[in-house]
């Protein structure tokens, strides 16, 4: 990857093009994620409130300095609803970024045709007070339950480890854009980094 310098403003791949690079991910806390909050150009999406016994554990951003986030991925850990552990990922991107792909484990930078919309929805959440529904991504690894779908004109990506967790996407859960939560995002319980947002 090439940095901005003199014949281009913008980050460079020589597979790619333009790319917004991938910031560091630093360990869990409500200071980390309020300056992934307050430089995000898209939602920062956070269950709310969280399931029981479920923990906020990492967060990450796609973009550089002078254009702000245009992806986030954050992370939360806990109970799995079919018992052991459970991780789930909730990344919001611009289209053509590829944040989502990456942690979904496919080829591409959006989910394309490997998400069929001409069926039902697989799945539903409320998104900062709207349905909205997620659908079943194909070709993912067999360890993970990929959803995708739409939120705010951007891409919302729900991953869920182990794949059978995937069924807490059934339950409707309640997302909030953390730019506009209020000071209860302070008292959000932390817990160790998720591995899953380091790969």
């Amino acid at each position: 990857m090439r940095a901005p310098g003199l014949f281009s403003d913008t980050w460079q791949c020589a597979v790619h093009g333009t790319v917004h690079p991938l910031q560091p991910v630093v360990p869990p806390s409500v200071e980390a994620l309020g300056v992934v909050v307050h430089r995000a150009q898209v939602p920062v999406w956070m269950p709310w409130p969280l399931p029981v016994g479920w923990l906020f554990t990492g967060v990450a951003c796609a973009g550089d300095d002078r254009g702000g986030g245009r992806a986030t991925a954050v992370a939360c850990s806990g109970p799995g609803p079919l018992g052991g552990p459970g991780e789930l990922l909730l990344i919001a991107e611009e289209l053509g970024v590829g944040l989502g792909a990456r942690y979904a484990g496919i080829d591409g930078l959006d989910p394309g045709s490997r998400m069929c919309v001409d069926t039902a929805p697989h799945a539903k959440v409320l998104a900062a007070g709207r349905p909205t529904p997620l659908w079943h991504v194909d070709g993912a690894p067999s360890d993970r339950a990929v959803y995708a779908g739409e939120a705010r004109g951007l891409w919302l990506w729900a991953i869920a480890w182990p794949e059978k967790s995937g069924v807490l996407m059934y339950d409707e859960l309640v997302l909030t854009d953390l730019r506009e939560a209020g000071a209860e995002v302070d008292l959000l319980p932390c817990g160790a980094l998720s591995p899953r947002i380091l790969s």
